[in-house]
């Protein structure tokens, strides 16, 4: 009986549905972003999965590259410093950034412009004038060699670049003596282009024998601008013209901010002279500043790997099984689809990081199903949108952001995640709580159970999805792995996971378990007697290898515990090539693994291998790496570019006149300055990925942050919730013009409706700043820390600074749902908005009020110290009695059937 219900709520989906093509195009318009066939697409796979391969590399055996052979033992191959890795890492973006992103679609400025040569000449000299046919051919020269208007071809121009992308990595590689010496000489004595190519010495003579001393330019120095100037047409490419120029303009300012006045308004930016050779080796040659700096290590250590698990974890269909099981247990609640839509899409975003992708992805299946219960298109796209921002802010993994935190504040993974989780739930109970009065005033509920699947069948068929996670918190939380390591051993876990799946059925049900059971055991006994795993006892035995001392049975157990994912993987693996035919009753594997198994099948000429279980376990494996390496690609350029402004700031010595700047202009006031931190956040993560925006903001703003007192941990996350407000604030507002997109609704009052959706990642963040209890977070003799068990037992600190603001943040958001909504029990006038409004800064952040009375004060010239528990628990008190009155009100009015209609109809109307 399920199964006929599971089956009938998946046809209503697929009616529902987005297509995939219109999906794909939805994703290639609002991320500028090629689809590829034939030989390209082979290119980017095998490039992307090679990239993949050698992130997992790092993360499982670090930046030592060796190999073991069998009877002869472990041979070392090389190994990398931290600058060659991290040039590897950027030089694999570059190439994917080249192939999937074309030069231009030919509606650029620029060319358009240029457009007009080819008629104007043509309007002057006629058709057949010599100039006009050499004009023509030149145009149609460029338009083949640089432009791609259908974004499906990799041009000409596309391969010359990634030729010179390799260039510097292949210096950098082989040549990592020369860059030693570098640092103390720079680019003196260094070898020049013919030395380093002996080919090319014909041509360096030829430019020497009209002039050009082409002999004496260091290689070096050539190599670094041109890898410069390649991450800033990488990230032109990728993340838009913005943050180009921003970045260029910085290094313009490394060598031109000399020239600014000091005695002018802005004289705290001038810097000391510097030469061109000092800002090349800073930016391309240094891992403490610049391209290769802090970001992109974090990037190779962590945020990779985290990319990487959330591709293995949405090609496996946990994210298809996510929403489905969100639907099931919210669908037929009033307003279900838009509340299942709030759950998946912060889940899936906590995975994805992106929040474009995440909404055209996972909005393909929720907006239509919000649409077709009643709510409004724009209204539909709006919550999608804003719920896949939102996942950013999500524990355990929040995204790649996350990271950067761990490692800009130098805060313990676990204690940023428990940090962050109130918060983050806090927003999306606001969520929750809009779309159910959007739900009530519009007399939407939810779908009838028969569309749905069941609740039960679902939790029996894949609750295994949910491993993975409660791994990876164990591994991070309870076991204090390192974060790529722990990130190595999930992706292990969901690729064995997956892969007993796929061998499990009724048949193989008892060996399948038995055999990894037993193969486990065997490791342990190994580990026990002689020191080693189960290789290692056969290479005793053998008389080819020396036993050691062996193991406490403890030992022993963890030991063997880390290498069970691979016995798995190999048991499972084995089962399935002995049984060609057999059938996978409860794989599920995500749409994209099941068509790159057709087509590949199909592509070398035997299609049948699409429905060997085998064939699809190895193609969801290589299919995950290739699509992580794709969501990484604009993840890492973002942040190689990004770390030239930190880089210049440190490297010039603006750090501290900077500050001085921000101090000045902000008037030392704290709630001046978090606004104007705010403000900023937003404008700079327009059409920025978060990442970007996040390094970039916290080194310009850090530092005066930190010096009004301000946790760290609470001043960083407030910088990452208000660039998170940029993915859905007009007008550039990128997440809510693709939810726009997927519903079929005006871009515009979509992003609108999703900017007013999303204002609690205004208030919340000033929440969790002045009430640093919100993040659990208490001041001792050594600055900020987490709370632990002790502070607890504090039951007056707990109560003043933990449950009264955490309660007034829950209520706050409540009353701030019925201010945007306008309904509440029934529909709410403009002025008890403005009243549920003042209540709902009241609860959240009383010492909002308390600052400008102070400011008003302070101009008077009467001294105030307003921010005091025995003034801010009174605020608080007045804002749960507005509140309480307001909703008796409106209940009451509800009752009577006198509810005063509010003059905006919706959200967007406000």
């Amino acid at each position: 009986m399920s199964d006929d219900v599971n089956e009938r709520g998946r046809r209503v989906t697929d009616r529902a549905e987005l297509s995939e093509e219109e999906r794909d195009e939805i994703i290639s318009e609002v991320t500028r972003r090629r689809s590829l066939r034939g030989v390209a697409l082979v290119v980017v796979a095998v490039v992307g999965i090679t990239f993949s391969a050698f992130q997992l590399w790092i993360a499982a055996r670090g930046t030592i590259f060796e190999a073991t052979l069998p009877l002869f033992g472990e041979f070392r191959l090389f190994a990398l410093q931290q600058l060659q890795v991290n040039t590897v890492h950027v030089t694999f973006a570059l190439v994917l950034a080249f192939l999937l992103f074309p030069t231009s679609r030919g509606d650029g400025f620029v060319v358009r412009r240029l457009a007009r040569v080819e008629p104007a000449v043509r309007a002057r000299f006629g058709d057949d004038h010599p100039l006009t046919r050499a004009v023509a051919r030149l145009a149609g020269l460029v338009r083949w060699a640089a432009l791609d208007p259908h974004m499906n071809r990799v041009a000409p121009v596309d391969v010359a670049l990634i030729g010179l992308a390799l260039l510097p990595m292949h210096y950098t590689v082989t040549q990592f003596e020369e860059i030693q010496h570098i640092a103390f000489r720079r680019f003196d004595d260094t070898i020049g282009v013919h030395e380093m190519y002996p080919i090319l010495t014909p041509v360096v003579s030829a430019f020497e024998a009209v002039g050009v001393p082409l002999g004496d330019v260091s290689w070096a120095f050539v190599l670094g601008v041109l890898g410069i100037l390649l991450v800033l047409e990488a990230t032109r490419r990728t993340l838009g013209l913005l943050l180009m120029t921003l970045v260029g303009s910085f290094i313009v300012y490394a060598y031109w901010g000399y020239l600014i006045p000091r005695d002018s308004a802005i004289g705290a930016l001038a810097i000391q002279p510097d030469t061109w050779a000092n800002i090349v080796f800073n930016l391309w040659y240094n891992v403490e500043a610049g391209v290769f700096s802090t970001p992109v290590s974090v990037s190779v250590r962590f945020i990779y790997i985290f990319i990487l698990f959330g591709a293995f974890l949405e090609m496996s269909g946990a994210g298809k099984w996510f929403i489905d099981l969100a639907y099931s247990a919210t669908g037929t609640r009033k307003g279900g689809p838009a509340k299942a839509s709030v759950v998946s899409s912060g889940f899936m975003g906590m995975l994805s990081g992106s929040s474009i992708a995440n909404t055209v992805t996972t909005g393909a299946f929720t907006i239509p199903l919000m649409k077709r219960s009643g709510y409004s298109p724009e209204f539909s796209g709006a919550v999608e949108s804003s719920s896949s921002s939102g996942g950013q802010m999500l524990p355990p993994v929040m995204g790649a952001a996350a990271f950067l935190i761990v490692e800009f504040t130098g805060w313990p993974y676990a204690d940023v995640i428990i940090a962050a989780t109130l918060p983050a739930i806090a927003f999306f109970f606001g969520m929750w709580v809009m779309v159910h009065f959007e739900a009530v005033r519009g007399g939407i509920g939810g779908l009838p159970r028969s569309e749905l699947p069941d609740v039960r069948s679902k939790l029996r068929t894949g609750w295994f999805y949910l491993i993975p996670i409660v791994l990876l918190v164990y591994f991070l939380v309870v076991a204090r792995f390192s974060i790529n390591r722990a990130g190595w051993f999930t992706i292990v876990s969901v690729v064995a996971l997956i892969a007993v799946v796929a061998a499990y059925d009724e048949q193989t049900r008892l060996p399948l378990l038995g055999s990894i059971a037993a193969l486990y055991l065997a490791h342990l006994g190994a580990f026990v007697t002689v020191g080693g795993g189960l290789l290692d006892a056969i290479g005793v035995l053998l008389g080819t290898g020396t036993p050691g001392d062996g193991l406490t049975l403890g030992e022993a157990a963890t030991a063997a515990a880390a290498d069970l994912g691979t016995i798995a993987i190999l048991v499972s693996v084995a089962f399935l090539l002995a049984r060609p035919g057999a059938e996978a009753p409860l794989l599920e594997l995500e749409d994209d693994v099941e068509d790159a198994a057709r087509e590949s099948a199909r592509a070398i000429g035997r299609p049948g291998l699409a429905d060997n279980v085998a064939y699809r376990l190895g193609t969801f494996v290589l299919k995950s790496m290739d699509s992580g390496a794709r969501t990484a690609t604009t993840v890492v350029i973002a942040v190689a570019a990004a770390g030239v402004v930190p880089g210049v700031i440190s490297v010039t010595g603006l750090g501290p006149n900077l500050a001085a700047l921000i101090d000045a202009v902000s008037g030392g006031s704290m709630l001046t300055l978090l606004v104007l931190t705010g403000i900023a956040s937003i404008i700079f993560g327009m059409g920025m990925p978060t990442t970007a925006m996040y390094i970039i903001l916290v080194a310009m703003l850090g530092a005066p942050i930190e010096q009004t007192g301000i946790a760290i941990l609470a001043g960083h996350l407030f910088i990452l919730y208000f660039g998170l407000m940029a993915d859905v604030t007009p007008p550039v507002a990128v997440a809510a013009f693709a939810g726009a997109g997927v519903a079929k609704a005006e871009e515009m009052k979509t992003a609108i409706i999703a900017f007013l959706l999303s204002l609690n990642k205004v208030l919340v963040p000033f929440a969790f700043v002045f009430s640093p209890g919100i993040m659990f977070l208490r001041r001792g003799d050594e600055g900020w820390r987490v709370m632990g068990w002790a502070d607890f037992a504090d039951v007056g600190f707990v109560l003043t600074e933990v449950a009264i603001p955490v309660v007034g943040m829950f209520l706050g958001v409540y009353a701030l749902g019925v201010t945007i909504i306008g309904y509440q029990f029934s529909s709410v006038s403009q002025v008890r908005r403005a009243l549920y409004s003042i209540a709902s800064i009241l609860l959240m952040v009383p010492e909002i009020p308390l600052l400008l009375a102070e400011a008003v004060l302070a101009l008077l010239g009467i001294p105030s110290a307003l921010l005091l528990f025995s003034i801010t628990f009174p605020l608080r008190v007045v804002g749960l009695v507005m509140l309480v009155v307001l909703t008796h009100d409106n209940r009451s009015r509800s009752i009577r059937g006198t509810g005063v209609e509010s003059t905006a109809t919706a959200p967007g109307d406000a």
